[in-house]
């Protein structure tokens, strides 16, 4: 029949300036989208260089070393015959853009420049990119020689369009965009696009999962459509922790999760779904059809491949799930204890001292490295090879294996008390007491 696609999308944790480590988990995600079965995989914003790089951004080696990762892409065997859409920054006439950047068989389809720039709270990106604000305009791009040699394309289509394969069309949003009031993906889903693609830099904050799948939900509720939503895990190198949470809805309804609070380097989420399930939706939808009828076209970037195989009727799709959500006590718990356990792996310290005083923010703190360390105890159950490296790492053992929370924080979390003459005997008996509780290393005082 050919109207059942299988797609990837990922959370990565990728690390800022470690392009070969960031071409690493690529690669893997990559790998595991194809044995999956899927045609097509989405990865995170700006994944090929990290998304805190901050005023690397302005540097042009920042952009060269980004290349260098898209030719190893291009050229490996594991990209062979799978539609990858990639985040890296991109200079295009003397302007820097944060781009998708879409290939197939060592062919570059579309690189694709955010419109709308997160510049509040904790995002600064209109200091290191331009949005893109020709809308349905596309430009020529001229390639690095060294893409060019792969490619044997000298320019490829910049701007703002779309991709038509030979069975469907997919359109990109990054980030940003989801939250903007004038989405980009309503007037590309009344021009016909039925799959809409968000590589994403989207930082943990209290209870902001409930807003990312009521953005998703209503996205293809109203319009339709297969929404993917790829999102970075991990600590950015500075304050925030980007807490996953990728995603994959078809016509209001979410068919695949993926975990918010993982120690997880790379996982990937796929899902079938059958086009003739958006078509029957959307066409039964007056009020649509009548506006889709007069919205402007969208540039179309053919594409001489299919997302689906002739013979798929009897293939399975996915079914709706309920989403499940952490309690707030969870997402306290959990979000800043797997941001610790980023930032000490990566600073390779030994360890954490904490001041004790048997006050409510300490004993907080000390809460929170007690469950970075149960986390990690739970991913060497489950046989993550790599937290284990990074324990064993840490406290300088290679034959070491967590086994309790309690025992691997005394290792890793060493207290002492610290009185004032505030101080009083029950303070520091319940300091005593949690450190007790919690198997730290504690300096008497």
């Amino acid at each position: 029949m050919g109207r059942k696609v299988t797609l990837a999308t990922c959370s990565l944790n990728q690390w800022a300036l470690d392009f070969e480590g960031n071409l690493q988990r690529i690669l893997e995600s990559i790998r595991i989208a194809k044995e999956k079965g899927a045609r097509y995989r989405l990865g995170p914003e700006l994944e090929i260089c990290g998304y805190g790089c901050s005023d690397h951004y302005f540097e042009s080696d920042t952009i060269l070393h980004s290349f260098q990762v898209l030719t190893k892409l291009l050229e490996s065997p594991v990209t062979s015959d799978i539609i990858c859409d990639v985040g890296m920054p991109v200079m295009h006439k003397n302007v820097r853009y944060n781009c998708r950047v879409i290939f197939l068989n060592k062919k570059i389809l579309l690189i694709r420049p955010k419109m709308v720039m997160a510049n509040a709270g904790n995002y600064r990106e209109l200091r290191w990119f331009t949005p893109w604000n020709k809308s349905r305009e596309i430009e020529e791009h001229f390639l690095p020689r060294t893409i060019q040699e792969i490619t044997g394309q000298d320019t490829v289509p910049f701007g703002d369009a779309v991709l038509a394969t030979k069975d469907t069309c997919l359109g990109s949003e990054i980030c940003e965009e989801l939250w903007a009031p004038n989405s980009p993906h309503i007037d590309m889903g009344l021009d016909g696009v039925e799959i809409f693609t968000n590589g994403s830099g989207s930082h943990h904050e209290l209870r902001k999962a409930h807003l990312r799948v009521d953005l998703v939900r209503s996205t293809t509720t109203k319009n339709g459509g297969i929404y993917l939503l790829s999102n970075l895990r991990g600590c950015d190198s500075d304050r925030l922790y980007f807490d996953g949470c990728s995603m994959i809805s078809i016509n209001g309804d979410i068919v695949v999760q993926g975990s918010q609070f993982s120690l997880e380097n790379v996982e990937v989420l796929t899902a079938t779904l059958d086009l003739e399930d958006v078509r029957s939706y959307r066409a039964h939808t007056s009020s649509r059809c009548i506006s889709a009828s007069r919205v402007p076209p969208f540039h179309r970037v053919h594409v001489d491949f299919s997302l689906s195989s002739f013979d798929d009727v009897y293939t399975p799709t996915s079914e709706p799930i309920q989403w499940k959500y952490h309690t707030p006590a969870e997402e306290i718990s959990l979000g800043p204890a797997c941001w610790l356990w980023d930032y000490l792996r990566r600073s390779k310290q030994g360890g954490f001292l904490l001041p004790l005083s048997g006050g409510v923010d300490s004993s907080a703190v000390a809460c929170i490295v007690y469950s970075m360390c149960r986390l990690v105890c739970q991913a060497v159950d489950a046989g993550n090879k790599e937290v284990l490296r990074d324990v064993r790492q840490l406290v300088g053992d290679d034959m070491y294996v967590p086994k309790m929370p309690q025992e691997l924080c005394r290792r890793l979390l060493t207290t002492c008390y610290m009185a004032t003459e505030n101080s009083s005997k029950e303070t520091r008996e319940r300091a005593k007491t949690l450190s007790e509780q919690i198997g730290r290393y504690s300096i008497r005082t």
